[in-house]
């Protein structure tokens, strides 16, 4: 039982997020069915808060 470098190359069975069909970011969770980023598959509404977006000039940069 190794649990260094030979372990990691296991890894790699299955994918945990793929591409999302709202927002286009690779963050939907094909186990749970929602997506991250976008929260699609969980609320029909855009998951956005206002610590994760920036604002410049009053502008809002994503």
């Amino acid at each position: 039982m190794t649990k260094g470098t030979s372990s990691m190359g296991r890894r790699s069975r299955g994918k945990t997020h793929i591409r999302c069909r709202r927002c286009g970011r690779h963050s939907f969770n094909v186990s749970k069915g929602y997506c991250a980023a976008c929260g699609y598959g969980r609320s029909r509404r855009i998951r956005r808060y206002a610590w994760a977006n920036k604002k410049v000039n009053r502008v809002r940069i994503v």
